[in-house]
Parts: structure tokens; sequence; C-alpha cells
């Protein structure tokens, strides 16, 4: 099993990134949080991997967190939720809100992310009752939830989810609903 992965940087093909060890070069399938937290191509990367192994294809995820990783080794083992579905939970939200969400039994956070509908929302929350470690509302800052948000109302739009993180990640925490999308849309109309 490969449990981490240190090398350079050398493509990114989003959700794919390549990583250089010793001169032989890993393609490695990330969720976007940890794309968008990754160093320019050419610096040092370290990531936590996790190595699936098929018939047709062996497939390297890569973390940047090890939280991440473990998320994603606990969605991979509800029925129904494969890799692909597992990053796209991790790109569409923290692994704490994850954790708030299926503690507190919320479809309609899951719901946001694209690609899980309700009934796969349902069955995350039956499934994976009990085997986030309990994340109480007040470590979770009201002002993520808030910021989910705005992004989603910028990809709404039609900003792309790049563009729309960038915005986000610029303005301050405190910041509501209303006036972070407007800062926002003035960020991205530069």
């Amino acid at each position: 099993m490969i449990g981490r992965i240190n090398g350079i940087l050398i493509e990114k093909l989003p959700p794919t990134i390549c990583v250089d060890v010793n001169g032989v070069g890993y393609d490695i399938d990330v969720p976007m949080s940890t794309l968008y937290d990754l160093p320019d191509i050419g610096a040092k990367v370290a990531l936590y991997t996790h190595l699936t192994v098929r018939e047709d294809a062996h497939i390297l995820y890569g973390f940047l967190r090890p939280e991440e990783r473990t998320a994603f080794r606990t969605l991979i083992k509800v029925s129904g939720i494969g890799a692909r579905t597992a990053l796209g939970i991790l790109s569409g939200m923290s692994t704490q809100d994850l954790a708030a969400a299926i503690n507190n039994q919320e479809v309609g956070l899951l719901t946001k992310v694209p690609g899980i509908g309700p009934k796969t929302a349902a069955r995350l929350l039956l499934e994976l009752k009990g085997k986030f470690h309990a994340v109480s509302s007040a470590t979770i800052a009201p002002q993520q939830s808030d910021k989910n948000d705005i992004l989603n109302a910028l990809i709404a739009l039609g900003y792309s989810e790049k563009e729309s993180l960038a915005a986000v990640k610029l303005l301050p925490n405190d910041v509501s609903v209303s006036d972070g999308i407007r800062q926002a849309l003035q960020q991205l109309a530069r």
C-alpha cells in the first residue's frame, strides 16, 4: 500500500496531478480542496494517499490532510459511493462540514454537493451515523456555511468553481451571504 508520496509537483490537470518521485511520475487524483491548496508546479509536495487496485487499473488518490484521507476511506465504504463521488463530496465541503452534516443528520447540506441527490444523502446519513467524530456546532464556524452559500451562488451565476473559490477565499470571515456575494462579484469583475 502506498500511504504517502513526497516529490516534485510536475503537472496539474484537474482532478489529476502528477508528482515526480526520483524520476517516476505518479498520477494522483485529488479533490478540488487539495488541488487549490497545492504549491506551484516545480515545488515540493507531500500527499497522504490511498491506493485502489482494480482489474483494469491501479488508481492513487491524494490528500494534503490526513483527515481528508480518513473521510475518503469512510465514504467509499458506503454502498453506492465510489471514489469519484467521494472526491466530489470532499471537493464540495470540508471534512468538518461533512462531519457536522452527518452528526446533525442534515440532508440539505449534502444535497448541495453536485451529484448527491436526496436518496444518496439519506443513505450517507444512515450508514455513516456515528462513524465521524462528534463535532459540536460551536467548533464549526457559521461563516463557513455562509461562505459555502456564497460559493454556490457564484457557481449558479455561471462562474467556474476555480474562479468562485478564489473570490470566496479573499472575503473576510465575518461577511454575510449578501455582502459576500456582492464583494465576490466585484472581485470577479476586475
